[in-house]
Parts: C-alpha cells; sequence; structure tokens
C-alpha cells in the first residue's frame, strides 16, 4: 500500500525542470538591443575606433555623401540607438524590429556591393532579426492580412 501511495504522488507532482530554450528570445532581444545601443551611440559620440585601412571608393563615396549631407547619419544613427534603447528595456519589440528592418537591409547591401570585409556583424544582427521576428510573429498577423479592410 505504501508503493502505491509513492507512486501516486510522483505522478501528481509538478514538473520541476525547464527548458533552458524559454531563456533564448531574451538572450537575443539583450544581444540585438546593445549591438545596436553601442552603435547608434556610436554614431553621434564616435567613440568607436574607426578601421585602419582604406575603404573602397564607392564605399568612401557613399560616407562621403552621407557626411557631407548631414542629414542620413543622425536618422541611421538616432534609429538604431531608439531601436537598441527599446530592445534593451523590452518596449514595443514588434515595433523596433519593423524599426530597424530597412536599416539591417541596407548595412547587408552595403557589404554585399561595396566593402565585403565586415560583414559578420550584419549577419549576426540579420539572424537575430529574423530570429525575434519569428519568435514575435503572432503580433504581425493583423499587418500581414492579404486584403485588409479599414474599419468604419
Amino acid at each position: 500500500m505504501a508503493t502505491e501511495q509513492t507512486v501516486g504522488t510522483a505522478q501528481s507532482a509538478p514538473q520541476q525542470t525547464k527548458s533552458f530554450t524559454r531563456f533564448i528570445p531574451c538572450i537575443a532581444r539583450i544581444l540585438m538591443g546593445l549591438g545596436f545601443f553601442i552603435f547608434g551611440l556610436n554614431g553621434f559620440l564616435n567613440f568607436l575606433p574607426q578601421p585602419k585601412e582604406a575603404m573602397p571608393e564607392g564605399a568612401a563615396a557613399l560616407f562621403g555623401g552621407f557626411m557631407k549631407s548631414g542629414y542620413m547619419m543622425p536618422l541611421i544613427s538616432g534609429t538604431q540607438l531608439v531601436v537598441g534603447i527599446l530592445l534593451l528595456l523590452n518596449l514595443f519589440v514588434p515595433l523596433a524590429l519593423v524599426l530597424i528592418m530597412p536599416v539591417l537591409v541596407n548595412i547587408i547591401a552595403f557589404h554585399l556591393f561595396l566593402q565585403p570585409k565586415g560583414f559578420a556583424p550584419g549577419i549576426i544582427m540579420t539572424l537575430l532579426e529574423l530570429y525575434l521576428a519569428w519568435t514575435y510573429r503572432s503580433y504581425y498577423r493583423e499587418v500581414l492580412s492579404m486584403r485588409a479592410r479599414p474599419n468604419a
């Protein structure tokens, strides 16, 4: 009779082991947030060292135009900084992922077409972006409706 009682208790006890995978979205969000926070802040404060080797001609022309115009660099750096803060604070994460995607597309395109060196950070951030977008996919269902109707 004691064995029946022991078996019954073991079956009704809640499972205490939890998987480590539940932390992966949080880790990905924090890593991505740190990256964009640091690079966004660097766009305003220039605390990271510049590469010593010369940029290819096309890349130098693009950055020269950005710097001369005074328009794009604050916009890009500001977007990165705001998205980094939102991701670190776990605020408006689906919106932050949408805001940063055009920046990531341009980072990948820049390295693909103008400067193949330094491709790794862009790839890592893109993979984190895709993973987090998949993790938060339920928030995009309404936006991705093929035939959306206005609310009247």
